[in-house]
């Protein structure tokens, strides 16, 4: 299966996903969502494939949401928070496929791993890494909180206080502060990392899948039991959020490339 947003190559036992949308930098718009969560059930069907492998095309893996799609249709609040009330719920309808499917999946990280791009990640097994790689919880700035089960990841990989500087205020992660968090298995030079995660996935193809299996079931069940009421409170708050002034006025000043000016409403 290909589509000219998510192209599917499987060989060997390994399955590799490319988002496929460079110009956007491989936002998560929703027909992207819609081409990866059918690229992840055709690898979850496929008895041959025991890995999969998440990546971005051009460079960099995600810039996150779809802000251009946000405003598609004016910037009638109502609106806007019924669109985005949609794209949250796709976000974490990957989040929630990305843990179901019972193989190892590895994120392959470069360039922006932005917003959904960065928790969609971190919904991943594992994470390999070019040092180039940019990671920021963005939501802050157009006043919005983390979706695709931001909060919740960073909360059970980090614990409450460092979740709380991430999301809250915002800042650009380098890749080798991802990999002191242990938000990260490896960094590498950018022309390492095919490599990098060919051996790591070749590895993990040759383990017996029933037992990998079995101890994703037990991680799922002892460490992300709780994804499914998290992703339902995302929906909540943002669809909220969505109708705020500074929720307009964030994504209006990132389209005009401006500071925003809030205002607390």
């Amino acid at each position: 299966m290909s589509s000219s947003l998510v192209e599917y190559q499987s060989e060997n036992h390994i399955a590799t996903i490319t988002l496929n949308d460079p110009k956007s930098l491989n936002a998560f718009s929703t027909p992207l969502k819609k081409s990866v969560l059918t690229a992840l059930e055709q690898a979850d069907a496929d008895d041959d494939v025991r890995v999969i492998v998440l990546q971005g095309a051009g460079g960099n893996f995600s810039s996150g949401g779809d802000i251009k799609e946000m405003l598609s249709e004016g910037i009638d609040k109502t609106v806007i928070s019924n669109k985005i009330k949609g794209m949250v719920e796709g976000a974490g309808e990957v989040s929630l496929k990305l843990r179901h499917i019972h193989k190892p999946i590895i994120a392959k990280l470069e360039g922006a791993v932005a917003g959904a791009g960065m928790n969609l990640a971190l919904t991943c097994d594992f994470r390999i890494t070019a040092d180039n790689a940019k990671f920021v919880q963005a939501f802050v700035h157009i006043g919005l909180v983390p979706d695709a089960g931001g909060v919740y990841l960073l909360n059970q990989l980090v614990g409450p206080a460092k979740t709380t500087e991430l999301v809250m205020l915002g800042d650009k992660i380098s890749a080798q502060h991802m990999a002191e968090l242990n938000l990260v298995n490896q960094v590498v030079a950018p022309a390492e990392l095919d490599d990098a995660v060919a051996k790591l996935a070749s590895r993990l193809s040759a383990l017996p899948a029933q037992a990998l299996s079995s101890m994703k079931h037990m991680l799922n069940t002892h460490a992300y039991a709780g994804l499914n009421e998290a992703l339902d409170m995302e929906v909540h708050q943002q669809t909220r959020l969505a109708k705020t002034d500074d929720f307009i006025e964030g994504v209006t000043a990132f389209i005009e490339k401006r500071k925003p000016v809030y205002i607390g409403r």
